[in-house]
C-alpha cells in the first residue's frame, strides 16, 4: 500500500467552493484502479490549508494510472484552479 499525501493551499475565500468541487471530484478518484480510500482534512490553524490522503495499491496506480487517465483531466478541471501555490504531493510506504 502506498499513501499519497498532498498538501493543498486553497485561494482565500474559495474554501467553500473548493469543498463543493471536491465532493464532485471525489467519485472520480474513488473509481480508479488501485484506489483504496481517500480523505480530505481542513487545517484548524491556517485558513485555506488542507491535506489530501489517498491510499493506492501501488505507486503506479497513482502516477501512471490515475494521472495518465482521461478521468484525471476532469479532476484537474474541477480542482486545480483553486490552488495557490500548486500542491506538493509525496508518496509514503509503511515501515
Amino acid at each position: 500500500m502506498i499513501l499519497e499525501v498532498a498538501f493543498l493551499q486553497v485561494r482565500a475565500g474559495q474554501e467553500t467552493a473548493f469543498e463543493d468541487a471536491f465532493s464532485q471530484a471525489s467519485p472520480i478518484v474513488a473509481g480508479m484502479n488501485g484506489h483504496r480510500r481517500h480523505e480530505l482534512h481542513r487545517c484548524i490553524e491556517r485558513s485555506g490549508a488542507y491535506v489530501l490522503l489517498v491510499e493506492w495499491e501501488t505507486l503506479e496506480d497513482h502516477v501512471q494510472g490515475f494521472r495518465g487517465s482521461a478521468q484525471y483531466q476532469e479532476w484537474k478541471r474541477l480542482l486545480h484552479h483553486f490552488y495557490d501555490p500548486f500542491p506538493t504531493v509525496e508518496h509514503f510506504e509503511r515501515v
